[in-house]
């Protein structure tokens, strides 16, 4: 009896023991997993190695002026500054907020600058976002969220004080941002605009005669 009871101890901490370090691979696993980098390299990079998001479109339907025209009235409803053009070019700055959940709550945690370019042929488009940097926010004495730099970090420079996963996130809001950007914009472009009829002039009656 006694022979039998310390076997049937004995497999009780076999198996106790097995739950354990099963338990423990399975906690390591998984903190590994929520720690690794998501696809930074994901995102598409130019000839300089920057994060780019490139798009050329074929509109053989609208002119040349017509779609300079209806890119300059996005960018203006997106509120992008420094908008410059140059022949058959636009240029401008804009930007996309990062938001950081905590606790069920959302919050800005930052805002990724970068550049844009249109650029126009006979019969099609094409446009580019990048040179991305990322500028973190603090509260102000107000509780407003407001960057805490002048100067972002731009995005293919991951940090060492910040961990990999972190801006990866990072790389992933521009990418995916970038993206919406990008469709918005060509459906604004293609976008069968409205055309002002030009009201009927109101005849001036005279009571002087009839």
């Amino acid at each position: 009896m006694l022979s039998k009871f310390n076997r049937s101890n004995q497999i009780r901490q076999a198996l106790q023991s097995g739950g354990f370090l099963f338990l423990l691979f399975f906690m390591t696993s998984a903190s590994a997993v929520a720690q690794a980098p998501k696809g930074n390299d994901e995102m598409s990079r130019d000839e300089r190695g920057k994060y780019i998001h490139y798009e050329v479109v074929e509109k053989k339907a609208l002119a040349t002026d017509s779609l300079k025209q209806r890119a300059l009235g996005f960018l203006a409803l997106k509120k992008l500054k420094a908008i410059q053009q140059d022949n058959d070019e636009i240029r401008a700055t804009g930007k996309f907020i990062v938001n950081k959940t905590a606790l069920m709550l959302a919050h800005p945690s930052g805002e990724l600058l970068y550049n844009f370019t249109f650029e126009v042929k006979e019969g099609k488009y094409r446009f580019w976002l990048t040179d991305f940097l990322f500028v973190p926010y603090k509260r102000d004495r107000y509780g407003n969220f407001v960057p805490s730099t002048p100067k972002g970090t731009p995005l293919e420079d991951s940090p060492g004080k910040l961990n990999a996963g972190e801006w990866g996130s990072y790389v992933e809001t521009a990418d995916k941002q970038s993206t919406t950007f990008a469709a918005e914009f060509k459906d604004y472009l293609s976008a069968i605009q409205k055309i002002k009829t030009p009201g009927t002039k109101k005849k001036v009656i005279s009571t002087k005669s009839w």
